[in-house]
């Protein structure tokens, strides 16, 4: 790339305002305007100028009596965010190697996070390989595939119809959903069968099956799912596929802390 196309994409403001984030350490926790000025050899008026900014949006918070500086909890919930991807991830990981072991499929696994479908997790078909644009770190509509349905369907009505405003259904294919009601009545579906299947819904000849990953508290956090060829499985070998996710996707609910409802006597 040019040093123009470089200078295009670069943002002078942007950098001061996460240097003045990075001042911040494990020695030097408070900071006052001068402090902050001297450190990154800015004016005052320019410090003062971007930590209002940082202020308004959580990124930093200004004592009131000495007016002193500190990091700001929006950076504690970002921070949260990104180590309960990582540790699901790596709790995930082992169970994830054993059904792809079993499986041969194609495997994902993701999130909802700020309104988007988001990939922390993948296994390639060792079998068939699927050439997916999905990549760890992805971000999807949060309607996208059978993973993004499994997690909308255990989500508030108010809260699915958000994220369906926010984000019209859009068709990729001859199947695809592209009715609110009918997408609606889905995801009710979804949430009775405690799985979903995407018949190539998403992507020609592609077909996935959605599992949820539930948390101590019962709440449906993550989603496992398995892709394939639709031609390559068969009916049995579809149960087979629907009672292996589900098993691991218990497996992992388990191991961070689920614990399943006995039925009543």
């Amino acid at each position: 790339m040019s040093g123009d196309k470089k200078e295009a994409f670069y943002n002078r403001s942007l950098e001061r305002a996460l240097q003045i984030l990075n001042a911040f350490t494990g020695e030097r926790k408070r900071l006052t305007l001068s402090q902050l000025s001297e450190i990154l050899s800015l004016s005052r008026a320019t410090v003062l100028r971007l930590c209002s900014t940082l202020v308004t949006y959580g990124f930093l918070h200004q004592d009131p009596a000495s007016k002193e500086y500190s990091l700001g909890l929006r950076l504690l919930e970002l921070g949260s965010i990104v180590f309960h991807s990582f540790s699901l991830r790596k709790t995930a990981s082992p169970f994830l190697d054993q059904l792809h072991r079993k499986l041969g499929k194609t495997l994902f696994l993701a999130i909802l996070e700020q309104g988007q479908l988001i990939y922390i997790d993948k296994r390639e078909d060792a079998h068939y390989p699927i050439t997916f644009t999905s990549k760890i770190g992805t971000s999807r509509p949060p309607y996208w595939g059978m993973l993004g349905p499994m997690l909308m369907a255990h989500l508030p009505d108010s809260e699915v119809e958000h994220l369906l405003e926010k984000n019209p259904l859009r068709a990729t294919t001859k199947k695809s959903f592209t009715k609110k009601e009918e997408f609606k009545k889905w995801l009710d579906q979804v949430r009775k069968e405690g799985f979903a299947v995407d018949s190539e819904r998403t992507f020609e000849g592609i077909t996935g099956v959605a599992v949820p990953i539930r948390d101590f508290r019962g709440k449906v956090v993550a989603s496992l799912a398995v892709c394939f060829i639709s031609s390559s499985v068969d009916a049995k070998e579809m149960k087979r596929i629907i009672k292996e996710a589900l098993k691991t996707g218990l497996n992992i609910s388990r191991e961070i802390g689920y614990l399943e409802k006995k039925p009543a006597p």
